[in-house]
């Protein structure tokens, strides 16, 4: 049994990490200032005995008491609406936030697990991306604050590994989806699947010629906790190598809900990468680790998920 601090508790991908940890037996402390998380995400785990729960935003000064084995530093606002709606909080969770919670484990003498993310790759010039790949990212574009948000927290990251001993683990994160994302989130799973289950016309930005590799998220959190038990630094990259279109995803999204929603185009939003697959040879090497969901299975789960909150 550990005790784990999960920032980013109550988002979509900490509230299924702190179930997952949950689940093996840990005690979680979920921190989270609910700018895009929501205590719905985890209203169930205020029972369990192991679960507590911090409102706090942690660009500001972090500390728990107690003894702690490991910080997972989920908090980060991470769909493309947040990058025009709240860009300097990003840069700020990206920045202050990581270094806040890097010091409270280096004053425990804890483990830190930073959840970074294929966008460090930008609009890549090699594909599939292995973790080798330094990126080809635009600082001052609308996506760069979370690009490099990103990109500077995997630095200090490994700058208090360096310098202070810090014992640290870097995952980088693919397009993942599943329950608990939010009914407006703007990421195309969300959109498409909601536009579909009410019956409006589903929108892809582009021709839909771009591509994306979707992970289903118990396979993405399963990997979580595999590189957080590894002795391997990394970064390593967890994501599902199945490259789709997202004229495919939205094909596949009238199919699973049955809808009768036609699909329009609009223009593409600037930057928006070409391409994005995971190389996952480390993962495979270090973790044992490979997804398991297929896309129409989980997307099925997702949607089911989704119908629920429309219907309130």
């Amino acid at each position: 049994m550990a005790r784990i601090v999960v920032t980013g508790g109550a988002g979509f991908l900490g509230s299924h990490l702190c179930r997952a940890l949950l689940d093996r037996g840990d005690r979680v402390v979920a921190v989270d200032n609910l700018i895009t998380g929501s205590v719905n995400n985890i209203e169930e785990l205020f029972g369990h005995r192991g679960f507590t729960f911090v409102e706090h935003d942690v660009s500001q000064y972090v500390w728990v008491p107690g003894h702690v084995d490991a910080i997972m530093h989920f908090a980060s606002p991470a769909s493309p609406i947040d990058f025009e709606r709240i860009p300097i909080q990003i840069l700020k969770v990206g920045g202050l936030g990581t270094h806040n919670c890097l010091g409270l484990a280096k004053a425990k003498g804890a483990r830190f697990f930073l959840a970074s993310t294929s966008e460090v790759y930008g609009d890549p010039q090699v594909h599939p991306q292995p973790e080798t790949y330094w990126g080809h990212v635009n600082p001052i574009g609308p996506r760069g604050v979370y690009d490099e948000a990103k990109r500077y927290a995997e630095a200090l990251t490994m700058a208090y590994h360096r310098h202070h001993g810090v014992d640290v683990r870097i995952v980088r994160i693919f397009n993942t989806y599943g329950p608990y994302m939010r009914v407006d989130d703007g990421r195309s799973v969300s959109n498409f699947l909601v536009q579909a289950l009410r019956g409006e016309p589903i929108t892809v930005f582009g021709d839909g010629s771009q591509t994306r590799s979707f992970c289903y998220v118990e396979d993405e959190v399963r990997g979580f906790l595999a590189l957080l038990d590894a002795d391997v630094t990394g970064p390593i990259n967890i994501g599902n190598p199945n490259e789709f279109t997202i004229a495919q995803l939205a094909e596949l999204a009238v199919e699973v809900t049955r809808s009768s929603s036609t699909i329009t185009y609009e223009p593409l939003p600037v930057d928006d990468p070409s391409q994005r697959q995971p190389d996952l040879t480390l993962a495979r090497k270090h973790l044992n680790w490979e997804p398991e969901i297929q896309l129409r299975d989980g997307l099925t789960r997702t949607a089911e998920y989704f119908k629920r909150a429309i219907d309130g």
